[in-house]
C-alpha cells in the first residue's frame, strides 16, 4: 500500500497517511522504494511564520513487516527545514531524494530518526 509517512509532532509517533487520510500512528515503520519529499511552499511557510507545518514526508510502499536486516550500507536521513530544503544524508548533508528502503524509528529516548540504504 502506498503511504505517506511524518512526525507527529503532537502525539510524538510517525503517522501514516494513505489517500489522504491518517490510517495508523507508529512508533516504527519500514518503507520500501521512499521518495523524501519536501513541499516548497509549506516549507517557506515555515520560514516565515516559524510554526511547523507538514510540508515533508517520506512517501512509499508500507511494509507488513519491520523486520529489516543490517546492512553496510546504511545511513542516517534528516530535515530540518531552517537548514535545509530537502531531506539530507545526516553524515556528510548531502541532499537524498530516494533510496531502496527507509526505516523510521522512534526510540525510547531521543527524537525520531531515519535510517535509509
Amino acid at each position: 500500500m502506498r503511504v505517506e509517512v511524518y512526525y507527529n509532532l503532537h502525539k510524538s509517533v510517525f503517522s501514516v497517511r494513505h489517500k489522504g487520510r491518517v490510517i495508523a500512528h507508529m512508533d516504527n515503520v519500514v518503507i520500501d522504494n521512499p521518495k523524501y519529499v519536501v513541499r516548497k511552499a509549506g516549507r517557506e511557510k515555515v520560514l516565515r511564520e516559524g510554526k511547523k507545518n507538514v510540508h515533508a514526508f517520506v512517501r512509499g510502499e508500507l511494509r507488513d513487516d519491520n523486520i529489516v536486516g543490517m546492512n553496510s550500507t546504511m545511513f542516517d536521513v534528516t530535515y530540518n527545514p531552517y537548514k535545509f530544503a530537502s531531506f539530507v544524508n545526516k553524515s556528510n548533508e548531502e541532499p537524498i531524494y530516494e533510496s531502496k528502503v527507509a526505516v523510521l524509528h522512534k526510540p525510547k529516548v531521543g527524537g525520531p530518526r531515519i535510517i535509509a540504504y
